[in-house]
């Protein structure tokens, strides 16, 4: 049985990348401090307790899941954005793709009496369509105790390169406890899910995960944070949460209007007063990016007509 992996913050993002390419998940302690998640907790609470359980067994009929976290919490942008995770999810996800994104950012708790989750893999989010590329850099992010008895993830570390179909037994299940301000780090390809609650306490946790730029993303992020929210945010996390081309040619868009009141093919970040009115399919760099995978060199290439 391998163990689950454990690194304090400060690690390297190459080690990061070392351990999810081998066993799938890790728990890197101590990235948000107590002041952090007190506040965390404080600004995202309110909506928490305003959202109604799951619907069905996976979503959890005793489990909350709150999201928006992008225009709701000014810690939870500062998570998305962490030096100690994001570097990482970048590196981890640069093989398949130019520019990640932001897949989700959500609240989960889960309450007293909810079993345990179905063991299944995050990138089954696109079907099993995905077998032969990672798609997926997750985190949990612990924002109460995470411990076996009140519903700590359930990890199967070393499950990354196991069939769809086989379900691990319950000597190969690990629990990923955790004190508040540590965070569990997977792939979309580990096996894993959420554990039952047998305590008369809520188990809260933040779901922040990260994937290639190219696909589509599981919250959209367009609708829970519109131009006239995301333009406040600072560029990094607009590019982030789809406010980017995903590569050249994917996510142009010709602003609404008519004939000749405005430009044709801009990229969305455009709709926030960034770019310019110049029509394109994509920036240069993104151009020689794709004429470097498709041709083979670092020329430049010419779109398909």
């Amino acid at each position: 049985m391998t163990e689950l992996a454990r690194r304090s913050v400060g690690v390297s993002e190459d080690e990061i990348c070392q351990v999810l390419r081998r066993d799938g998940a890790m728990v890197l302690e101590g990235v948000l401090s107590p002041k952090g998640v007190a506040q965390a907790l404080d600004e995202l609470m309110p909506y928490v307790e305003a959202t109604r359980p799951g619907r069905d067994q996976f979503a959890g009929v005793l489990t909350t899941r709150t999201g928006g976290l992008v225009g709701r919490s000014a810690v939870g942008r500062e998570m998305i954005l962490h030096e100690a995770v994001l570097p990482a999810a970048r590196r981890f996800l640069s093989a398949y793709c130019e520019r990640i994104q932001l897949h989700l950012a959500q609240v989960i708790r889960i309450l007293p009496g909810q079993p345990a989750q179905l063991i299944h893999r995050d990138r089954w989010a696109w079907g099993t369509h995905l077998d032969r590329l990672e798609p997926q850099f997750n985190s949990i992010w612990a924002l109460s105790p995470f411990r076996k008895e009140n519903g700590a993830t359930q990890v199967v570390p070393a499950s990354v390169d196991w069939p769809d179909a086989r379900q691990p037994k319950d000597h190969e299940i690990q629990y990923a406890e955790m004190d508040p301000g540590s965070v569990l780090l997977y792939s979309g390809a580990v096996f894993h899910g959420g554990g039952s609650n047998l305590t008369e306490n809520d188990r809260i946790g933040v779901n922040i995960t990260y994937t290639l730029g190219w696909l589509r993303q599981e919250e959209n992020q367009y609708l829970s944070c519109p131009p006239d929210i995301a333009r406040e945010l600072p560029h990094e996390l607009q590019d982030l949460i789809g406010y980017a081309q995903g590569n050249y040619a994917l996510g142009y868009f010709t602003p609404p209007g008519p004939p000749g009141a405005g430009p044709e093919l801009v990229g969305p970040e455009y709709a926030l007063g960034r770019g310019g009115e110049e029509s394109s399919l994509g920036t240069d760099e993104l151009r020689e990016a794709l004429a470097a995978q498709v041709i083979g060199t670092g020329a430049p290439g010419r779109p398909r007509s």
